[in-house]
């Protein structure tokens, strides 16, 4: 029993020590961006960056850990608005400005876990002695497709769920799932750069563009609805 308690309070400890070095992590990221290096993340932790590395190995697997913490705030709010007490159009474009709104309000956030290569073009153009040093074989994509991947598979899961699209309808709702998170991925990610208009107004015209299909579509009966 006694040993069974020990194992229990050395879990409980390290779940603790993990999440204060991603708060810590997250607290860089928010200074620095893409730039955010393993030695920042470590000194604003008070640590060595070797204990660093022993709690996620390297840059990946932090990269991972804080992208899960960051999906799964972000998929609480979709859900939050999906089962909003509004009809379908009204979730649909509460859906969308949620996700715009998520990376308006933390866009450091966003660009480190979708842009984090951009820290290499920094350090190419700065001056020498200020020059960040990117971590070597940090693989944007093998890490942030997986992150829209999960995304796609949820939102195909609530679709699925809740409109009924036919005999091939668990097919159609992956691809509605995968194609709306590559629109908002795609949309947002110029919008945040460019500011061409309003949050306001890049949810009117991607709602309007979503409502062809969805407009008729029956729900699920039983379902929550979508």
């Amino acid at each position: 029993m006694e040993t069974t308690r020990q194992v229990t309070d050395q879990d409980r400890t390290a779940r603790q020590r993990r999440r204060e070095l991603l708060e810590a992590a997250d607290r860089v990221v928010l200074r620095d961006g893409p730039g955010a290096s393993m030695n920042a993340i470590a000194a604003e932790a008070g640590i060595t960056k070797p204990i660093l590395y022993r709690h996620f190995g390297d840059k990946g697997g932090l990269y991972r850990a804080l992208a899960r913490r960051h999906t799964d705030a972000l998929l609480d709010s979709l859900r939050a608005a999906l089962d909003a007490p509004a009809d379908r159009r009204q979730r649909v474009a509460a859906t969308l400005d949620t996700y715009l709104a998520a990376i308006e309000a933390r866009p450091q956030v966003y660009r480190f876990l979708m842009h984090p290569a951009e820290s290499a073009a920094t350090a190419a153009t700065a001056p020498a002695d200020q020059s960040p040093q990117p971590e070597a074989g940090f693989d944007i994509g093998r890490h942030s497709a997986p992150l829209l991947r999960r995304l796609g598979e949820e939102l195909a899961q609530v679709i699925g769920d809740r409109v009924d699209l036919g005999p091939d309808g668990a097919r159609r709702a992956r691809v509605w799932g995968h194609g709306i998170v590559g629109m908002m991925h795609a949309a947002g990610d110029w919008w945040l750069r460019e500011r061409p208009c309003s949050r306001a107004e890049l949810v009117d015209d991607l709602t309007d563009l979503l409502w062809g299909r969805l407009s008729s579509v029956a729900d699920r009966d039983g379902s929550p609805g979508f």
